[in-house]
């Protein structure tokens, strides 16, 4: 059975999908019961995300919710996932426990920043030392294939630079699931493209868990992933792309005309938001791991949106940005990062001049008021 994406001129043909698609299955279901007994576990053992100057919400909401996804994840593997011993599934394995575990214990201890970042920098070198590195431009400002030096440098910095990305737009009720669950399900079909099937099955088993996370995280949350789960999604979609710009160089027939491009644009929005607010807070003086409320989805919030219409407005760009990624490929490449950059800087300048004329009506709206009272007191 073929199915036909006639807008993006893609041929599927679902009988290469079907073990991603049972693995998808298997995690969405395990998720979702596993999800209710875990909250109910949390809330026993009093285990919240409590709320602060920081945070958005208002009340205390059970964290953790990464163990669900995570289970869910590995009993989809274990039953449908073709284990084979080769240097860079087990190191991205032995990464996914560390991960979990590091998450964990950020979430019941809150880890100083550092020592997240060393253990990530030490898995990500793990991961380059395995084999699975970015290795070839495909001519991006006239580069193909890469020296060792700059393959092992950029593929430790895309790795970590993509984990914590994820991890720090993980801000709002629905946003990091829903942006991570656009990103698995696109790198899982294009993997399938290029006869990647395993690869292929674990952006669609991550995918599943994380659709059934959402039916607990969406406004008003019952529950947050924290960074158990947000961990293992930021590193795992990095894992992907690395894999898909592989894949696409070796496979006979190409899914893509241009890989790397493609593959920045899955995750565009959180990786340019990460690095725009860092290089903020570094002209500002302070560290980049100061915490604040300028991300991406502050600054809508800021405007007066709620969380709903936050989420679904990010999203919206995330998908607009995978499809203009992919109808450009005909393109230079650095045509289209140029405009992907063009088009990042303006959706953030808007969404800043929304913040700015929402507090300048707030400001007329307090002087009118005054006025009206000054005027009603001078009355009496």
């Amino acid at each position: 059975m073929k199915s036909l994406f006639h807008l993006l001129q893609i041929n599927l043909s679902l009988q290469d999908y079907r073990f991603a698609l049972l693995g998808f299955l298997t995690a969405f279901i395990v998720t979702l019961i596993s999800m209710p007994p875990v909250i109910s576990l949390l809330k026993k053992y009093s285990l919240f995300d409590m709320p602060g100057e920081r945070k958005i919400h208002s009340l205390p909401i059970p964290t953790l919710g990464g163990i669900a996804i995570v289970a869910g994840l590995t009993i989809a593997l274990s039953f449908w996932y073709s284990f084979r011993n080769t240097p860079d599934q087990s190191c991205f394995f032995f990464s996914l426990i560390i991960l979990t575990a590091l998450g964990i214990m950020d979430d019941l201890k809150n880890l100083a920043a550092r020592y997240k970042f060393m253990i990530q920098l030490a898995l990500a070198t793990l991961m380059a030392v395995s084999g699975l590195r970015v290795t070839n431009f495909e001519g991006l400002f006239g580069l193909y294939h890469l020296p060792l030096f700059i393959q092992y440098s950029f593929t430790i910095l895309a790795i970590v630079g993509i984990t914590n990305a994820f991890n720090l737009i993980d801000g709002i009720d629905g946003l990091a699931g829903s942006l991570g669950f656009m990103s698995l399900i696109t790198l899982g079909i294009f993997l399938g493209l290029n006869h990647d099937q395993n690869s292929s099955l674990i952006a669609f088993a991550l995918a599943g868990g994380i659709l059934a996370f959402l039916f607990f995280n969406y406004n008003p949350a019952r529950i947050f992933m924290g960074d158990t789960g947000s961990l293992v999604l930021g590193f795992t979609i990095s894992i992907l792309c690395i894999r898909l710009m592989q894949s696409n160089i070796l496979a006979a027939k190409p899914a893509l005309t241009h890989g790397p491009i493609f593959a920045l644009g899955i995750v565009l929005i959180p990786v340019f938001d990460t690095i725009r607010v860092f290089a903020l807070r570094i002209w500002k003086g302070q560290s980049p791991f100061t915490a604040d409320k300028t991300h991406i989805h502050h600054l809508l919030r800021n405007a007066g949106f709620n969380q709903a219409y936050t989420t679904g407005t990010i999203c919206f760009l995330h998908g607009f940005i995978l499809l203009e990624a992919f109808q450009m490929q005909e393109m230079k490449q650095e045509v289209t990062l140029l405009f992907m950059i063009a088009f990042m800087i303006t959706v953030t300048l808007i969404f800043k001049n929304l913040t700015a004329i929402h507090w300048k009506e707030k400001r007329l709206f307090v002087s009118i008021s005054k006025l009206f009272s000054h005027l009603y007191s001078d009355k009496e």
